[in-house]
């Protein structure tokens, strides 16, 4: 380790400019106790010697170098596969302002907690200090924060997932503040594992988890938590959302940015390859990200968005050539991937893969299908976006792109239709508020349980719901130019359990009919619950539906939605006296057209 380490800032940088930098990296080296610090700057030879390191120690297994060339298998305890919800804590001074959608605890408190768990924890270790930036270095909307941790793996996927080294440095020593977020993989203890984020001063603390949402702190940690409070701040916000560019024959370009809760196809429809017909009638997808979207609106009243991210932390079961062959082609070289399964040549496999056959688990034992699966349902792929074929030149446009619809959608496998679309934006707000879905194996926990997850937020919001959904509301003023908002269920389900809609590649069609709707170019049906498009208006040609299928996809379950309705309005009651009036205004107005 000796070739990467070193204890101070790095020459060249002006040290005054960034003493608080340099004070809090002492003070945690203080705390934790080091054998060596090292400040990285995201080159290539510091990730050559890191890759290096960990392959000598295990923590990384090299891949077929002839099929996946530059590409490492890491396979994490397997007690810790996911996000740990019930161990992620937002620290505000005053309970309500971190709200009933969070676990709470004082600063005070979660401070002493974190730092009695830190004391001494890094003897033995490196610790590694990462400037990184969250978005495009030279974007007035991206935000810098610094991570340290004890985790090498830790900081080869921050290099990919983030903007990180040099360049974020010098941006810290301009602006002079940064996101600060503390990591140690600890002992891998799920008893001594937390999550805490002190949003009101932009610190971060983790301890415990060396996967990804846990540890890679720019990610859910700074990009959602802690920038949904700067956001809320500073008039801007900070979403789990893909962002995708739509390029029509005519060559005309309309974003959406759309919300899903994890593993929910984000990433399949942030990388969509349009049906045969469209593309050989000239219609292009451009993948700008397929998790994390932050919008502020432009000197025109639009709303315009970034990427914070520079890669992919895709799930990887189920990504397969007919699924997702762009991020089956992203993913062929130079990319990590964990706790997935192996095959006899050393390439890595998971369940939904249209070839190959496994030898090794995730864990390492021999695979037998009476184990389980070969690939964690959770396992992942950390790559660089830009290796995406559909990744879009101006996913480095500093001013983002301006955001035409803005898409909400979930799991259901019954009531919501394929489609609909919000009367205003106050109604969108209730639309996104509203949403609910089956839960995933991307946190931990039962898989299939229907909740609530408004804007797909809820694990990641760093402050009251109640005051998320008011600063929502806050940006339909004089001059604004919004996006429409529509909601989507690609989950629906026959009688016979099997899914209505083809979804994939198919789903274009739905984003078609959003911009036809968007540019006022067809007509829609009014139902109680929001705009339903008329059957000839979405190009059907080449699917072969079932009367079932365009009943329930296309059609609207009045007694149904009168029960949605009536649980949206206990939902809203769990906020108090915060929710918004406007929000409520709106449910009863809806309420009472159902009756």
């Amino acid at each position: 380790m000796n070739a990467l380490s070193k204890d101070v800032i790095p020459s060249g940088t002006k040290r005054s400019s960034l003493a608080a930098l340099n004070d809090w990296v002492a003070e945690v080296a203080a705390l934790t106790q080091p054998d060596a610090i090292h400040w990285c700057d995201g080159g290539d030879a510091e990730y050559a010697a890191l890759i290096a390191q960990m392959q000598a120690d295990g923590t990384l297994i090299k891949l077929n170098e002839q099929t996946h060339p530059n590409s490492w298998l890491h396979r994490s305890h397997p007690d810790d596969v996911a996000r740990v919800e019930h161990l992620t804590f937002v620290c505000t001074t005053d309970k309500e302002d971190a709200g009933p959608n969070n676990h709470w605890m004082s600063p005070a408190d979660g401070h002493k907690q974190m730092d009695e768990l830190f004391a001494g924890c890094m003897r033995g270790r490196t610790m590694y200090v990462i400037p990184y930036c969250m978005g495009p270095i030279d974007s007035p909307l991206a935000r810098c924060g610094v991570e340290i941790t004890d985790s090498a793996y830790v900081v080869a996927n921050m290099r990919i997932m983030t903007r990180m080294g040099a360049a974020a440095l010098a941006r810290i020593e301009r602006e002079g503040s940064f996101v600060k977020g503390l990591h140690s993989i600890g002992e891998l203890d799920p008893n001594r594992r937390y999550i805490m984020h002190f949003p009101e001063e932009l610190a971060i603390k983790s301890y415990g988890s060396g996967y990804g949402g846990n540890a890679l702190l720019g990610k859910k940690c700074h990009a959602l938590r802690i920038a949904s409070h700067q956001a809320r701040n500073e008039g801007w916000l900070a979403e789990h959302m893909l962002i995708l560019g739509l390029e029509n024959p005519q060559g005309e370009t309309h974003y959406i940015a759309a919300a899903f809760p994890s593993a929910c196809g984000k990433t399949n429809l942030a990388m969509l390859i349009p049906p045969e017909g469209y593309r050989r009638d000239g219609w292009k997808v451009w993948t700008i990200g397929d998790d994390i979207c932050w919008m502020r609106p432009g000197a025109d009243g639009r709303l315009y968005a970034i990427n914070p991210e520079a890669g992919f932390f895709g799930v990887a079961p189920g990504t397969s050539e007919k699924s997702n062959p762009n991020a089956l082609a992203s993913i062929q070289h130079d990319t990590i991937f964990t706790n997935v399964g192996v095959t006899a040549d050393n390439q890595p496999w998971w369940e939904g893969l249209d070839h190959g056959t496994p030898v090794k688990d995730w864990q390492g034992r021999d695979y037998a299908p009476g184990n389980g699966p070969a690939a964690h349902p959770n396992s992942r792929f950390t790559v660089s976006a830009k290796q995406c074929p559909s990744y879009s030149p101006k996913a480095e446009d500093a001013q983002g792109v301006p955001i035409s619809a803005i898409v909400f959608g979930g799991r259901r496998a019954s009531l919501v239709p394929l489609v609909f679309e919000a009367r205003d934006w106050t109604h969108g707000v209730l639309v996104g508020a509203a949403m609910g879905s089956e839960t995933t194996a991307a946190a931990t926990g039962a898989v299939g349980v229907m909740r609530r997850d408004p804007m797909a937020m809820k694990p990641f919001c760093g402050y009251n719901f109640a005051d998320y959904f008011s600063h929502w509301l806050s940006f339909d003023k004089p001059g604004a130019k919004l996006p429409k908002i529509f909601h989507v269920n690609w989950f629906r389900k026959g009688d016979d359990g099997k899914f209505l809609w083809p979804g994939f590649g198919d789903n274009l069609r739905v984003l078609e009919w959003m911009i036809k709707r968007v540019k006022g170019e067809v007509d829609a049906i009014d139902t109680p619950v929001g705009a339903l498009p008329k059957a000839e208006h979405i190009n059907l040609d080449g699917i072969d539906l079932s009367d079932e299928a365009r009943t329930k996809l296309f059609g609207f379950d009045r007694n149904g939605w009168r029960a949605e309705f009536a649980s949206l309005e206990e939902f809203l009651g769990e906020f108090g006296d915060r929710a918004p009036h406007a929000l409520k205004v709106e449910q009863q107005r809806i309420a009472a057209q159902l009756d």
